[in-house]
């Protein structure tokens, strides 16, 4: 089974049934099956092979998840990138990936001549809009309308490439320690497997309507398109939750059945009024992961959504999903991110690899055939992470996160091993946001941190130390990020500071910062900053 045998399936069994609903367009899935079968023979005559690597740069929709077939049945593998990038990171994963080939929106073209200006392996652009060309100091860009890929008369070979389970299909790319991107590789049967599990503990069906708000270059939100293919179900996709009124009366209007949710989200939606006028009966379930909700949070969802099942969850890029809370768990367990997911195994080991008994903490240990294949261009990082285990090719996930486990074997979060930030459901360089900060003028060094939100999952905080000459503001920093980062990048605290903690070997002290924290030190706006100013717009973003 390769991933786009999921559209496939469903196309040969609910050839007329609604497969994907987006900005006002409705596709069966005869429909989407055949203009992915297009595009495929599109990047095929460009000169696409097998396992080239196909950069998909859009917003949710309908051309999104055409693209992302697409570029799996022409045998290639697709590397979704969320739409708010900058130039410097694009740059870097164009570099990195190696994609010989990007389908993105035409009013992208300034970003794409400047992320392309020293890439030599671009060679082709698939443009939505007008035909843009591209002239780089290495060279000209070749550039395809998307109408006019969908207007030829190409079609896609019978005698396809061929390829088997065991051949890539995605590249993720998540923040690194290093401050650049890594890239999770996954191949078909890790996805099959990974969306396999979860539809079998969600206990989908092909009556099944999801409401997608969450960008598809999120594993979670892309994983949405994915399950629904599988079982047949029907995918209503939204650009964001930013309209947050609008997408619950759709969720009415299109009568949806499952809902995949984000804490950020939750915070909006219980801040809404009139809620209580619509009809949700449709809703059977809603799934949250990133980070775990507030007990009140969990009441007052049930009570908004009665009819509803809530499933909490944890996961990694890594391996997709780990654990699942069973629903009839949730009053006692609150807290807890559940058991494995089906078709998995885990267990917790101390620092010698010994496996731990019930309530010891230790590092979480993955095994199962959810666990991807590594990291993209990184042996000495995917030796440490991914290990050999017990059988002949099987790989082991070291999580690096700190858990412990119940009598039962409910297992429970405690911490995480490395320095990584997770806000709003992505994973965050601390690195990546020290180095924009230290490119503003006057500032001397930065440090961030991640500090618990009940929100957020952890709110990123700057340290900054100005030279004498510079006065900066919390609002400078925060507008000079907002232009350098994406969004869920940009700092909500920051603290001015005369110098920073130093450990013996010179390098700034994360650990005493981090000890502050801890110790109950509460985060206060710096004099002259209107931070309540600065915290609404960060939420808002």
């Amino acid at each position: 089974m390769l991933v786009h045998n999921l559209l496939e399936n469903s196309a040969a069994r609910f050839p007329e049934k609604t497969a994907l609903v987006c900005n006002r367009q409705r596709l069966t899935y005869r429909q989407l099956n055949a203009r992915a079968d297009q595009l495929a023979a599109a990047l095929i005559e460009t000169g696409l092979k097998r396992q080239d690597r196909v950069v998909i740069l859009l917003e949710n929709s309908v051309e999104s998840v055409i693209a992302l077939y697409a570029v799996l049945k022409a045998g290639g593998i697709f590397v979704m990138l969320n739409p708010g990038m900058k130039a410097a990171k694009l740059n870097f994963i164009l570099r990195d990936s190696g994609a010989r080939t990007v389908i993105t929106d035409a009013v992208k073209a300034p970003l794409i001549k400047e992320a392309a200006s020293d890439v030599d392996n671009l060679q082709h652009i698939i443009w939505c809009g007008r035909n843009v060309v591209i002239e780089t100091p290495r060279g000209t860009i070749a550039g395809t309308s998307w109408d006019s890929v969908f207007n030829a008369a190409v079609t896609l070979p019978a005698g396809r490439r061929h390829l088997i389970d065991v051949d890539l299909a995605t590249i993720i790319y998540t923040s690194g320690s290093t401050g650049e991107p890594k890239g999770v590789v996954s191949a078909h049967y890790n996805m099959v497997a990974a969306a396999t599990s979860i539809t079998t503990y969600l206990q989908n069906r092909q009556d099944d309507i999801i409401l997608n708000t969450l960008p598809l270059s999120f594993d979670y939100g892309l994983y949405q398109a994915l399950m629904a293919a599988l079982f047949g179900g029907t995918l209503v996709l939204e650009q964001s939750f930013v309209y947050s009124y609008k997408v619950m009366e759709l969720l009415v209007q299109e009568k949806v059945t499952g809902f995949p949710i984000v804490p950020t989200m939750v915070a909006l939606l219980l801040q809404m009024e009139n809620l209580a006028k619509l009809d949700f009966s449709s809703l059977r379930y809603i799934t949250n992961t990133a980070a775990a909700l507030p007990v009140s949070y969990i009441q007052r969802l049930r009570a908004l959504f009665p009819a509803a099942t809530l499933y909490s969850m944890y996961g990694l890029t890594e391996c997709k999903r780990v654990a699942y809370l069973p629903p009839e768990e949730l009053e006692r367990r609150p807290s807890s991110v559940g058991i494995p997911i089906p078709n998995e195994e885990v267990f917790i080991v101390d620092a010698n690899g010994k496996e731990v008994g019930p309530d010891e903490i230790g590092e979480l240990v993955v095994r199962g055939s959810n666990v991807m294949q590594g990291y993209w261009n990184r042996p000495e990082e995917t030796a440490r992470t991914f290990r050999p285990g017990r059988y002949r090719g099987e790989t082991l996930l070291y999580t690096g996160d700190l858990f412990k486990k119940d009598q039962e074997g409910f297992l429970f979060f405690v911490a995480r091993k490395d320095d990584l930030i997770k806000t709003k459901g992505e994973r965050v360089s601390p690195k990546e946001i020290e180095n924009a900060v230290c490119s503003m003028a006057g500032v001397v060094e930065a440090a961030v941190t991640g500090v618990p939100d009940e929100v957020l999952g952890q709110a990123i905080k700057v340290y900054i130390v100005c030279d004498r000459r510079t006065d900066l503001t919390a609002e400078q920093v925060m507008r000079f990020c907002s232009i350098k980062l994406e969004s869920f990048m940009v700092p909500k605290y920051v603290e001015f500071r005369d110098c920073l903690p130093k450990s013996p070997s010179g390098k700034i002290d994360k650990k005493a910062l981090k000890a502050a924290e801890t110790a109950g030190y509460r985060h206060e706006a710096v004099p002259g900053a209107d931070m309540t100013a600065v915290e609404t717009a960060v939420v808002a973003s």
